[in-house]
């Protein structure tokens, strides 16, 4: 097998999006689908919004009309979610699949001012917290340029995501905040001394002398309690000065039989049989369906999707792991078609599929609260990020998809799949090459010479059905 084809058959096992349990849909589902009231079946599922129209969660449509919303512990709306936010949702599915939410809680890991920023390694501090982006982390457009480069140590921003097994954690949405905002962190309580009323988040240390402590058995926090800490302000020694800490807990998703579907970092892990999803314990039986994986593939900080029942011993025994990885292909263009029916639209020449697992955003100038594909023109400019699937298809399955305002630039990346210098293929556009375009990380003779099966990514401009590159270079495989 060739390094091309092997690195595809790898992306394909990799980046297989499913379907979960409650009757899923593609993103242009609406709110008037039919409830069953037979056979209701209490659920709890876990997991970052990937749109609207109701709320998806975990690949899952759940209606949201009797839902009640709670935001950071206060009484909120579904307006106030966004792409990103790691929601839990307690709720119901009936005897035809059908999803319904009772209830929607979401809550920060961290929000605060930020200490330090280092663009170039994806990663920013705030409040002690060690913060990690990537491709899956969502930017407010309230951040100048909607990235990382945007921000600056003072700024106070919210951040959603998941704790790594290490404590940082790792970011799906980060939004700025205005100044005058309650600082919040949700963690794992370290170095507890009782006598001094403080306690360490991360390397965040906590003042709670003067704070409201709730729900702690014995008064106090413990050292591995999960905690939540709210104040206005940091101390000259950098120690938050709480005004309220409590103990977070939910322990609704332990009776024997509940049906759970948890999204998250694989934050403890002993064996493929013992293991923690975002510090919920999880088992796999010889009957346990991976997807986009195996069990060989099951490691500390590796993202999934583990669903199942809870046994009598509070384990979540899973039926299906899905593993939750990227892919290589990204494409910046305006849209050629689309065809709703089927959930596809088409960029410089590309088929895309969108599902209830594409995480979509509209950050155009229309701005639709519950935008889909069914929201999508032809001529928009859309960024697509996702997989070829199937391999060599020049298909793509989208992971997100963002709508945003018209750039002059397209961009394309991908897996060099034939080169005829001066041009070459990804996703069987080609690309041609001139003495204006710069070869980033490599001259063109390098490029050239070693381009097929490496993940390149280009951008240029495309006039009478022809993309000409300005800037092309080589990125991490």
């Amino acid at each position: 097998m060739t390094r091309l084809h092997l690195m595809k058959a790898l992306l394909v096992a990799a980046c297989a999006l499913g379907l979960a349990a409650c009757g899923g849909g593609s993103g242009s589902s609406n709110d008037s689908a039919p409830q069953a009231a037979a056979q209701s079946v209490p659920v709890i599922s876990s997991g970052t919004v990937t749109g609207f129209g109701s709320v998806f969660v975990n690949g899952v449509r759940f209606e949201t009309s009797g839902a009640t919303f709670t935001i950071n512990g206060k009484p909120g709306t579904q307006g106030d979610l966004r792409v990103g936010h790691v929601v839990r949702i307690h709720g119901r599915r009936d005897g035809s699949g059908n999803c319904t939410a009772d209830r929607v809680d979401f809550d920060d890991l961290v929000k605060g001012p930020v200490t330090t920023v280092a663009a170039a390694a994806g990663t920013l501090v705030v409040m002690g917290q060690t913060v990690l982006v990537d491709a899956d982390t969502s930017f407010d457009d309230n951040i100048p340029g909607a990235s990382l480069a945007g921000l600056a140590a003072g700024d106070i921003v919210e951040v959603s995501g998941m704790r790594r097994a290490d404590g940082d954690i790792q970011a799906t949405r980060v939004e700025g905040k205005p100044a005058g905002t309650v600082f919040e962190v949700t963690g794992v309580a370290a170095a507890v001394d009782t006598a001094a009323h403080k306690v360490n988040v991360s390397a965040l240390v906590i003042d709670y002398s003067a704070a409201t402590v709730q729900n702690f058995p014995g008064g106090q926090p413990r050292n591995g309690d999960l905690i939540e800490a709210r104040g206005s302000s940091l101390n000259t020694a950098g120690e938050l000065v709480a005004s309220a800490i409590e103990l977070k807990r939910d322990d609704d998703d332990r009776g024997a039989g509940m049906e759970v579907e948890i999204e998250g970092l694989i934050t403890r892990f002993v064996s493929p049989t013992d293991f923690d999803v975002a510090g919920k314990p999880v088992t796999t039986t010889s009957t346990t369906r991976f997807e986009n994986g195996s069990a060989a593939d099951l490691a500390l900080n590796v993202k999934v999707e583990a669903e199942g029942q809870v046994n009598a011993s509070g384990v979540l025994v899973a039926n299906k792991v899905q593993f939750k990885r990227q892919g290589s292909a990204r494409i910046e263009a305006r849209v050629d078609s689309v065809d709703r029916a089927a959930n596809k639209l088409v960029e410089l020449g590309i088929d895309v599929t969108v599902n209830a697992n594409t995480r979509v955003e509209d950050k155009g100038d229309q701005r639709v609260p519950n935008f889909n594909i069914g929201s999508i023109t032809a001529g928009d400019f859309v960024e697509v990020r996702g997989a070829e699937l199937p391999a060599d298809s020049n298909d793509v399955v989208a992971s997100r998809l963002e709508r945003r305002r018209p750039e002059n630039e397209v961009r394309l990346r991908g897996i060099v799949d034939t080169v005829t210098r001066p041009s070459f293929t990804i996703l069987g556009v080609t690309i041609q090459t001139n003495a204006g375009t710069d070869f980033e990380r490599a001259d063109a003779d390098d490029f050239f010479a070693d381009a097929v099966g490496r993940i390149a990514q280009v951008k240029g401009t495309v006039s009478g059905g022809v993309f000409t590159a300005r800037e092309v270079e080589f990125e991490n495989d």
